[in-house]
Parts: structure tokens; sequence; C-alpha cells
């Protein structure tokens, strides 16, 4: 059986990059973080992007399948930045 888990984004990476690491040494096959605007139950602190995320993840996990659970679809215009 191959078990998957889910790290939210709201950790700066200092602390972010240890859930991605021990999720790996655990043995998960997967991780999934969201790529939302916002959570509820987190609007008052930090959210940060899946992708940069996934990519920092990356750089600190060696055989984990990184992903995004959901992926928003946001207006956002690379013009405009």
């Amino acid at each position: 059986m191959r078990l998957s888990t889910v790290i939210l984004p709201i950790h700066r990476w200092a602390e972010g990059q240890k859930a991605w690491q021990r999720a790996e040494e655990l043995g998960f096959h997967a991780a999934y973080t969201y790529d939302h605007l916002s959570w509820r139950s987190f609007q008052d602190g930090p959210w940060f992007g899946a992708i940069p995320t996934l990519t920092a993840a990356a750089t600190v996990t060696q055989s984990m399948r990184l992903g995004t659970l959901v992926t928003s679809v946001k207006p956002f215009s690379p013009i405009a930045g």
C-alpha cells in the first residue's frame, strides 16, 4: 500500500523543510500541498505559493513524489505583475 500526505504551505522554509524531509523519512510515497488563495483557518497567517513550495521541497527530498492536491485557476497577468 502506498500512502501520501498533505503539507500545508503555512510555514516559513526553515521550519517547512523539516516537514517535507520528515514525510520522506516516514516513507510516504508522495506529499502534496494546496494551491489555494487562502484557507479559512489560516487566514491571519502566512500562506505560501504551491509552486515555490514544491520547488523548495524538491531540493530537500530524494525520491518522494511531489505535487499539488488542488490547483486553483487564478486570474493572473504576468504583464500586470
